[in-house]
């Protein structure tokens, strides 16, 4: 088992500019394209890739580091349904650590249906039996703004994690005057989206985004709206 802080509740930019050609695969027709993310700023609200939203349309993130910023391998695809953010959360998250299965199949062991993936226990559970083991555990962040115990453990969770190769998957309520980039404006949100990537300076996560609301695919978000966003939800780490 690993050692973890314990928690005090129930556990842009041109597409064209940003993106390379990535190597061709024997099994597979189109090349997937490559996002590099050092290209970009780790400032919050910049986007790393955007511009794509045709569902199912699928990019690769190349794992890197700085002096302050780490991110992980991952690839990504926007979500193929409306109500399928939970199965496309889930499927970037895993894919950081094996080859990843179809959001329809994730979709059918989540239980998700038109009104979407009900509980981030869920996703807990299917992350768990898809990479064996009991790495993910559910974190509620009940606490609506959150408390600072709450904000402390979210924050050593994504370092701790994605250090280790594990990205987490977040279930947020993006509400009008608190929203990533790109969300509709005059409704409440409510979303998966998986976290992959971290600057400690900055003070910044890294967000891969299944929506792609308003042509955003992967951005930097500051750790203090993130802590926002969530509750009264919560996330897999």
């Amino acid at each position: 088992m690993r050692t973890r802080l314990l928690s005090g509740t129930v556990a842009a930019l041109t597409l064209g500019a940003l993106l390379l050609p990535a190597t061709a695969r024997a099994s597979t027709a189109t090349p997937v394209p490559v996002v590099d993310v050092r290209a970009q700023a780790t400032s919050a609200g910049t986007a790393v890739a955007s511009g794509l939203g045709e569902p199912g349309t699928r990019l690769r993130v190349e794992a890197g580091r700085s002096s302050s910023a780490r991110w992980l391998e991952i690839a990504y695809q926007v979500q193929q349904t409306g109500y399928w953010c939970g199965p496309a959360a889930t499927r970037i998250a895993l894919s950081a650590r094996t080859a990843p299965p179809s959001q329809a199949d994730l979709a059918a062991q989540l239980g998700t249906t038109q009104a979407g993936t009900d509980h981030i226990g869920q996703i807990t559970r299917v992350l768990n039996a898809r990479l064996g083991g009991g790495w993910y555990e559910t974190k509620e962040m009940p606490n609506d703004p959150p408390t600072q115990a709450q904000r402390d453990l979210l924050w050593h969770d994504i370092l701790f994690d994605i250090d280790r190769n594990y990205p987490l998957v977040a279930n947020i309520v993006a509400p009008p005057g608190n929203q990533p980039p790109g969300y509709p404006p005059g409704q409440t949100i409510y979303h998966y989206f998986t976290v992959f990537g971290y600057d400690a300076v900055d003070r910044t996560v890294l967000v891969a985004d299944p929506a792609s609301f308003g042509g955003n695919q992967i951005y930097w978000l500051s750790f203090d709206q993130l802590a926002t966003l969530i509750p009264p939800k919560g996330y897999s780490a």
